[in-house]
């Protein structure tokens, strides 16, 4: 059985669809040509103006036809710009004051927003919180709540975890991190922080945390300048980076992701 190299720039460690972002690990500064490619969020017409980046964009469109959601459930935030979350930032602290923006704005390159992850999303209604929009446990919004994990979502900032990320529970916020990361994180009810945190128990080579499926999940690392793992040609890998000292490394056999 043959084997191949996956070599690994210490500076990957800042993108991938596992990356952690919040005040303790911010979005490194990043030229306008370097923003995540993204697509308008096809869930309605009336809403081209709302984009995220492309897979999450397909998978979330899928998510939502499985809900049921067509009409029901409105795009009301995706990608944003360092401009445009500075903006909001500001407009925040003018129209609601410091405590409220502490709990519901990011701060500029805190904000999952920006890396084009992230989608809020609220129920249809004739008028809609751009910062807080409805999105109850209930109905159409409970059931795509219900399916998110399996399309790779995970609401981001829950009510138990408010300690842990920073921010007030935010129902409406979901965040991209691919089927077998948000299956996992449902299973054993870890937040992010929790999940990038656990998975350094499974370092490459040493172990690894089993998503189902064949698919295993392990940390690997990062050296100073390159990291390097050997896989087997039997596993197919994907491989994100935590945007703190390493990376998320994703392996499964053809098909299985």
């Amino acid at each position: 059985m043959g084997k191949r190299e996956i070599r690994l720039k210490r500076e990957q460690i800042y993108e991938g669809y596992q990356i952690l972002v919040n005040t303790t690990y911010p979005l490194k500064e990043k030229n306008e040509e370097n923003n995540p490619q993204i697509s308008p969020v096809a869930v309605d017409k009336r809403w081209p103006e709302v984009t995220v980046e492309w897979k999450t964009a397909r998978m979330l469109q899928a998510a939502l036809e499985a809900a049921g959601a067509a009409g029901q459930i409105v795009p009301v935030s995706g990608y944003r710009s360092l401009a445009e979350q500075r903006q909001i930032y500001a407009d925040s602290l003018a129209e609601n004051g410091e405590e409220f923006t502490r709990k519901y704005v990011a701060l500029p390159n805190t904000s999952e927003h920006q890396t084009g992850l992230a989608i809020d999303l609220g129920e249809m209604a004739e008028k809609i919180d751009f910062v807080r929009p409805y999105f109850p446990d209930t109905g159409v919004c409970g059931r795509f709540k219900a399916l998110a994990a399996d399309y790779g979502f995970i609401q981001r900032y829950e009510e138990s975890k408010e300690v842990i990320t920073g921010i007030a529970c935010e129902p409406w916020h979901f965040r991209y991190v691919g089927r077998p990361h948000a299956r996992l994180m449902k299973r054993y009810g870890w937040c992010l922080e929790e999940y990038v945190e656990h998975l350094k128990d499974y370092p490459w080579g040493k172990g690894y945390l089993d998503a189902g499926g064949d698919i295993r999940v392990c940390y690997v690392p990062a050296e100073d300048s390159e990291s390097v793992i050997v896989l087997e040609d039997e596993w197919e890998a994907e491989v994100s980076g935590n945007n703190g000292d390493g990376f998320i490394l994703t392996m499964y056999r053809e098909g299985r992701l």
